[in-house]
């Protein structure tokens, strides 16, 4: 039980908030206010489904084509300064959202990726996502800002998968 607890406790914790916000939107405005709240959210769900779909679809197919121990060596915690950069250009090169980058973490530390390499490539995804730079840093903020905000900050996921590789903390990737 208490495993059940601790797996799903964030989902626990947003299901109490929404519950709480829903109770305080009926005693404000009412069941049809709920009812629309109710709609919008079936409508957002329907607009992030086929994301995360092709997110977990692509990461249950990596997870059968990469066997066990196999990225080890490519990203693994024998790998050195080499794994970190390996994981920080699949980072930085891996399209979509959270839907997309989460589930592949999940199957880049069942293949044998270390905690170090996971951190590089979520840290390289959502500082310097190839994605972002072309469609949002480059058109609104111009090139120039766009080259330069991506060479400060392309070092920082090696160095944070270094200092994770030798922070004295357990953590066992799910499985």
């Amino acid at each position: 039980m208490i495993a059940l607890l601790r797996r799903h406790a964030s989902l626990m914790v947003i299901a109490a908030i929404g519950v709480a916000a829903a109770a305080a939107l009926w005693q404000r405005d009412g069941a049809p206010a709920v009812g629309a709240a109710l709609l919008h959210a079936w409508e957002l769900f329907l607009f992030i489904a086929p994301s995360l779909l092709a997110g977990l679809l692509l990461a249950a197919a990596l997870r059968q084509l990469i066997s066990p121990g196999a990225l080890a060596r490519w990203m693994g915690a024998e790998s050195g300064w080499f794994g970190l950069a390996v994981a920080t250009l699949a980072g930085a090169l891996t399209p979509g959202g959270p839907m997309a980058a989460f589930p592949l973490v999940l199957v880049l530390a069942g293949a044998g990726a270390d905690r170090g390499a996971l951190v590089a490539y979520i840290l390289s995804w959502a500082l310097n996502g190839f994605q972002k730079l072309l469609v949002y840093e480059m058109p609104l903020l111009g090139p120039d800002f766009a080259i330069m905000r991506t060479l400060v900050t392309l070092p920082m996921p090696m160095v944070a998968g270094w200092i994770a590789r030798r922070l004295p903390i357990a953590w066992d990737p799910p499985k």
